[in-house]
Formats: C-alpha cells, sequence, structure tokens
C-alpha cells in the first residue's frame, strides 16, 4: 500500500515577469518538510509549477499525493485534462500554439506517472493555515534587488 502524503504548495513573482519564489510544505504522518527557492527572472505560473515538482522530487518511493493549490492554472491542468491532451498533441493547446512553460509540465507529468496524484484547489490568501504558509515561503524566498 502506498503512504499518504499531502502537499501544499504556493508560488509568487514581484513583477510578473520577474523575480520569484516557491514553497511547499510536505506531510506524512506526524513528519513535515518545508521547502522554498527562488530565481532571478520567472512567472508567477513557473514558480507555482515549481513548487508541486521540487515537493514530488522529495518524495524517495511512489506515494499517493494529495496536492492543495490555490493556482487554477496547475490544478485545472490535471482536473480537466488539459496536461494529457497537451501530451497527446505534441505539447500543443488546441489552437496548435505551443504549451507555455512545457519543461516544466513535461517533468510534472512524469512525476504524477510515478505517484497516484490528486490535485485539490484551495482559495489562496483565506485562512488556510498551511496555504498561507506556502505563500509566506514563496514570497521569502523570491532573490531581492540586492541579490540579482
Amino acid at each position: 500500500m502506498k503512504k499518504q502524503v499531502v502537499l501544499y504548495t504556493d508560488g509568487a513573482c514581484s513583477g510578473n515577469p520577474g523575480a520569484g519564489g516557491w514553497g511547499c510544505v510536505l506531510l506524512y504522518g506526524e513528519h513535515r518538510l518545508e521547502l522554498s527557492g527562488g530565481e532571478k527572472e520567472t512567472t508567477n505560473n513557473r514558480m507555482e509549477l515549481t513548487a508541486v515538482i521540487e515537493g514530488l522530487r522529495k518524495l524517495k518511493y511512489p506515494c499517493k499525493v494529495t496536492v492543495y493549490s490555490d493556482s487554477a492554472y496547475t490544478v485545472n491542468a490535471f482536473r480537466e485534462g488539459w496536461i494529457r491532451a497537451w501530451e497527446k498533441d505534441g505539447w500543443k493547446k488546441s489552437d496548435r500554439k505551443a504549451v507555455l512553460n512545457d519543461d516544466l509540465w513535461k517533468e510534472l507529468a512524469e512525476l504524477t506517472r510515478v505517484h497516484e496524484v490528486t490535485f485539490c484547489k484551495v482559495k489562496g490568501h483565506a485562512d488556510n493555515e498551511l496555504n498561507n504558509r506556502c505563500d509566506e515561503l514563496a514570497r521569502a524566498a523570491i532573490p531581492s534587488s540586492k541579490n540579482l
């Protein structure tokens, strides 16, 4: 039986594009792991995807994962089946234009084949303690202009 893991994620950007950060909280039983990172030039959507990828990368063996994200972009790609359609169509959207962030989508698609992943949408900047913590982690990870 696969271990059950909960993954909360968030991404943030100072300007879009601009400097960005991502944060995630992994929960397994009584264990909790917080992760974050940033990039000098990125977009909010890239940071949202990176948070999920980095959380899933930390898992050492196939798990049953529930991902909580306030990113409709991320959640809907899986819940609405967009990602499988993009894969099937050579990473092209229905208008035949290239899918943005296809490098991250490809990696995330691979990770969802390793793990049994369910995506759940949460309201951002509301009263969800773990989503708010991810937002704090993501914002704190944004590289400051002093570091650029």
